[in-house]
């Protein structure tokens, strides 16, 4: 059973969350704040953590720094900062994902399956469909599926890109993390790097370049792929 961790201070959150979560059979574990959570997280060893910002005691984001200096938990934030900046901010200290309140609980359990996919399905960090496109990572190939024989090639930098992307299914990847990872760390600012990396990708593998289903982007904030 998947032991979820919910850290808000508003009671009616939390309970609606423990109610949900409960029934489709998720162990919950609550807290308040933020000193209280970092505790829960180290007593419990949840599988994945709910988070709030706007806690009594500590920020969010402290938090988050806190429980990356020992653990690898996927975190989910839950806030009402709807700021690009306080989700980049979130996403830079190890946040997974983000999600602005209010909320759609049908929204948030997706998010939270999308998590939790990553830590039980070994082979969603291996290959990936795309469209109509096959990718397999490990033989750095992308083949059409199911029609005629067709070898779509990838640059370099493409590649790379599309493997952080699908390495993370399903999470949000801020801009700064993808630059740093792709391109290096003197490149954080260059963001319209992205942008055409990420329009050369979708011409070649979407089905619809102009309403792309796979390689997303979330405003302001990064990049996501969904299987």
């Amino acid at each position: 059973m998947t032991r979820v961790l919910i850290v808000d201070d508003e009671p009616q959150i939390l309970r609606a969350l423990r109610i949900n979560l409960q029934a489709r059979q998720y162990e919950v574990v609550t807290a308040t704040g933020g000193e209280q959570a970092l505790r829960a997280a180290a007593q419990a060893r949840p599988d994945l953590v709910v988070l709030d910002l706007g806690l009594p005691d500590l920020d969010g984001v402290e938090v988050i720094h806190k429980l990356r200096e020992w653990s690898l938990v996927p975190i989910v934030v839950l806030s009402g900062r709807g700021d690009s900046k306080d989700k980049v901010d979130a996403l830079d200290a190890g946040a997974d994902d983000y999600v602005t309140k209010p909320f759609s609980i049908d929204e948030l359990l997706a998010r939270i399956r999308a998590v939790t996919r990553r830590l039980t399905d070994p082979e969603s960090v291996g290959s990936a469909v795309i469209g109509r496109y096959t990718v397999d990572l490990g033989r750095h190939t992308v083949q059409a599926t199911g029609g005629p024989a067709e070898v779509v090639h990838l640059t370099r930098t493409e590649w790379q890109l599309l493997e952080v992307l699908i390495r993370n299914p399903g999470k949000l990847v801020s801009q700064r993390q993808l630059l740093q990872q792709v391109w290096g760390p003197t490149y954080q600012s260059e963001t319209h790097y992205l942008r055409q990396y990420m329009a050369q990708l979708r011409r070649k593998l979407e089905d619809d370049p102009a309403r792309p289903r796979h390689l997303l982007t979330e405003p302001g904030m990064g990049y996501r792929f969904q299987p």
